[in-house]
C-alpha cells in the first residue's frame, strides 16, 4: 500500500509539472523571440529541460517499483539513481549551451523590446515554479525520495533563474543592455551547479557509498544492545534509490545452537529496520569469534574431511562404536569436538574418566584438533 501511494503521489505531481513546464517553455521562447531577450529564451530552454527531466522521472517511478526478478534479484530501486544521473548529464549539456550562446550575445548585444510582455512571462514563471517546488518537495519528504527532491530543486532552479531573467530584462530596459546576456550566463551557471549536485549524489549511490556516519554509529549501538550479541564486528551500508541495504557481522557465544543463533539474527534484522526507516534489506552474519582479527578456518579441513579424519582415528583406537553423534566447533584456529555417548556405555565397570582419556588421546594425535568434551545421555 505504501509503495502504491508513493508511486501515485509521485506520478501526480510529476504530470502536473509536465503540464506547467510545457506551457512555460512555449510562452518563454515565443516571448523571448518577440522581445529579443536571450535571457528569456535561455530560460525557456531550461523549462524544456524540465520536460525531459519529468519524462525521466516518470520512467524511473514506473520501473523502480517493480518487484525483484531473475535478472534483478535485489529489485529495481537504482532505476531512480540512474535516472538522476541521466538528468544531471542533460542539464550539464543544456547549461553549457546557454553559456556559450550568451557569450556570443555579449559580443553582439540586442536591446529587448516588449518589456511588459517579457516581465509578465518571467513573473508567471517565478510564481508557478515556486509553487511546483513546494508541492514536489512535500511529496519527496513524505515518501523520502531523493529523486523527487532532485526534481523539486530543479523546479526551484527554474524559479531562481526566472528571477535572474526578470532582473536582467528590467536592467536592459533601463539601458544596461548587457544585463540580458549576463542574466542568461548566470542561468547557465545555475543549471551547471544543479547538474553537478545531482550527478555527484547519484554517482555516490552507484558506487555504493555508505550512509551518514552518525546513523551508522546509532545503528551499531542499537545492535550491540540486543541480548545474545557480544559485539558488532562489521557493519556496512549502502543506498539504493530511496532505500538502504546493510550487512552486519555480530559475534555471539560460540557454543550456541544453530537455532538460537538464527533467532538472534532475526532480532538483529528487526532492530536494524526499526532504527533506520529506509532500511529494507539486511544480511546478518553470525560469528562465533571476531573473524576480522582471527582466521578460525585457515588451513583447517572442512566438516566432511574433518569427520573422515576423526572417524578413521577413532576406528583405529577401537572407540567409535559407542558414539551417537559428533559436533565440531571451529574456534581459535582449531577444531574442538563434542562427543555424545549413550548412558549404556557406562557399564561393565567402564568409567567416564576412562572413556574421556581414550577419546582425548585419540584427538591429541591429530594436528588440526583441539579440546574435546564428552556428554552422556539417553539413547
Amino acid at each position: 500500500m505504501e509503495q502504491s501511494n508513493r508511486t501515485k503521489d509521485a506520478q501526480k505531481i510529476t504530470l502536473i509539472g509536465v503540464s506547467v513546464d510545457f506551457l512555460l517553455a512555449i510562452f518563454k521562447v515565443i516571448a523571448g523571440v518577440i522581445g529579443n531577450s536571450g535571457a528569456l529564451i535561455a530560460d525557456g530552454i531550461h523549462s524544456f529541460s524540465d520536460l525531459i527531466s519529468d519524462g525521466i522521472v516518470l520512467y524511473a517511478i514506473k520501473h523502480s517499483q517493480d518487484e525483484a526478478d531473475e535478472d534483478h534479484p535485489y529489485g529495481h530501486q537504482k532505476f531512480e539513481t540512474v535516472a538522476t544521473l541521466g538528468l544531471a548529464m542533460i542539464l550539464a549539456m543544456i547549461g553549457l549551451g546557454i553559456i556559450f550562446d550568451s557569450f556570443d550575445r555579449l559580443n553582439n548585444p540586442v536591446t529587448p523590446t516588449h518589456i511588459n510582455l517579457l516581465l509578465g512571462v518571467a513573473g508567471i514563471s517565478i510564481f508557478s515554479k515556486e509553487m511546483l517546488y513546494w508541492y514536489t518537495l512535500k511529496v519527496a519528504k513524505t515518501h523520502n525520495s531523493d529523486m523527487m527532491k532532485a526534481n523539486a530543486w530543479h523546479h526551484r532552479s527554474d524559479a531562481l533563474s526566472s528571477v535572474v531573467v526578470f532582473t536582467g530584462i528590467l536592467g536592459a530596459s533601463m539601458g544596461y543592455i548587457y544585463l540580458d546576456a549576463i542574466a542568461a550566463i548566470v542561468v547557465g551557471l545555475m543549471i551547471l551547479y544543479i547538474a553537478w549536485e545531482l550527478g555527484t549524489r547519484a554517482t555516490k549511490e552507484l558506487v555504493d557509498t555508505s550512509i551518514d556516519a552518525e546513523e551508522i554509529t546509532k545503528l551499531r549501538y542499537k545492535l550491540g544492545q540486543i541480548s545474545g550479541v557480544n559485539s558488532v564486528n562489521s557493519l556496512r551500508t549502502r543506498k539504493s534509490g530511496h532505500t538502504i541495504s546493510a550487512d552486519v557481522h555480530v559475534q555471539v557465544d560460540p557454543f550456541l545452537s544453530v537455532s538460537e543463533g538464527h533467532i538472534i539474527s532475526v532480532s538483529v534484522e528487526r532492530v536494524a529496520k526499526e532504527c533506520l526507516a529506509e532500511l529494507t534489506d539486511v544480511t546478518v552474519h553470525i560469528d562465533p569469534e571476531d573473524d576480522e582479527t582471527v582466521a578460525p578456518y585457515e588451513n583447517l579441513p572442512e566438516r566432511a574431511e574433518a569427520l573422515g579424519i576423526l572417524t578413521k582415528a577413532l576406528y583405529s583406537n577401537q572407540c567409535d562404536g559407542e558414539i551417537n553423534r559428533i559436533q565440531l566447533h571451529y574456534l581459535a584456529s582449531k577444531i574442538h569436538v563434542d562427543f555424545f555417548l549413550p548412558l549404556s556405555c557406562l557399564v561393565n565397570d567402564k568409567s567416564h574418566e576412562e572413556i574421556l582419556a581414550k577419546l582425548n588421546q585419540t584427538t591429541k594425535e591429530l594436528p588440526s584438533f583441539g579440546h574435546i568434551r564428552v556428554y552422556f545421555g539417553k539413547d
